[in-house]
């Protein structure tokens, strides 16, 4: 008879609490003390692909840890946001928008994977938009991008400081710079939030529709 397995103590698990205590002491510290957050916040973001490996190759890949990896990067996302709100009062409305696109359009994108029985809600069929598909199937676009769109958030809050270490030849800090060149990808990455939240709502009406005239 086979030992039963705690699901709790699965390795990518592990380092999923760990990215929420890392998290947490980013957002402790997020008013006065910039460089520590960042690194805390930094190393929080950087765990999320060593649990997914760890889940590949260990296959300890789990409905929990699914779960507890996209609320661990929502909230990170959306406390961040929280801040910049408080530094950037003039664009409060903006970060409003991107808190609310953010959380409702991953929020319906999973209860349209469980309506259609699917294991996670980075499972694409044909007939999903051609950039949700590579964004979802391809890990190093989807690495890139979230990646990239961090940066841009980061480098906002980091700004709110200091404008960063000179670079040479160009007369602006380092995080200022960063913040120019990550700025297209934060806003393909709203748009594509904008298509996946069209397309799940679609699929959970399209539920609803086959619901109330069955065959």
């Amino acid at each position: 008879m086979m030992a039963e397995e705690n699901i709790f103590l699965f390795v990518p698990n592990l380092i999923g609490y760990a990215r929420i205590v890392l998290a947490i002491a980013s957002f402790y510290f997020m008013t006065e003390r910039p460089l520590l957050t960042a690194l805390l916040y930094f190393f929080s973001g950087l765990f999320d692909a060593f649990d997914g490996y760890a889940a590949r190759a260990l296959n300890q890949g789990t409905k929990l840890g699914a779960a507890l990896d996209m609320l661990t990067d929502r909230c990170a996302t959306m406390c961040l946001l929280v801040a910049l709100s408080l530094f950037y009062p003039q664009y409060i409305f903006v970060f409003q928008m991107l808190m609310t696109l953010d959380i409702v359009s991953h929020w319906l994108q999973m209860y349209s994977t469980l309506l259609r029985g699917e294991s996670s809600h980075k499972n694409m069929d044909v007939s999903a938009h051609p950039l949700l598909r590579i964004y979802y199937t391809s890990r190093p676009v989807l690495f890139v991008m979230c990646g990239l769109n961090e940066m841009f958030f980061g480098m906002m809050y980091l700004l709110h400081f200091a404008e960063g270490p000179t670079i040479a030849g160009i007369d602006m800090g380092l995080w200022r710079l960063l913040s120019y060149i990550s700025f297209p990808v934060m806003v393909v990455k709203q748009i594509i939030s904008i298509i996946q939240l069209i397309g799940a709502a679609r699929i959970v009406a399209c539920v609803d529709g086959e619901e109330r005239h069955p065959k």
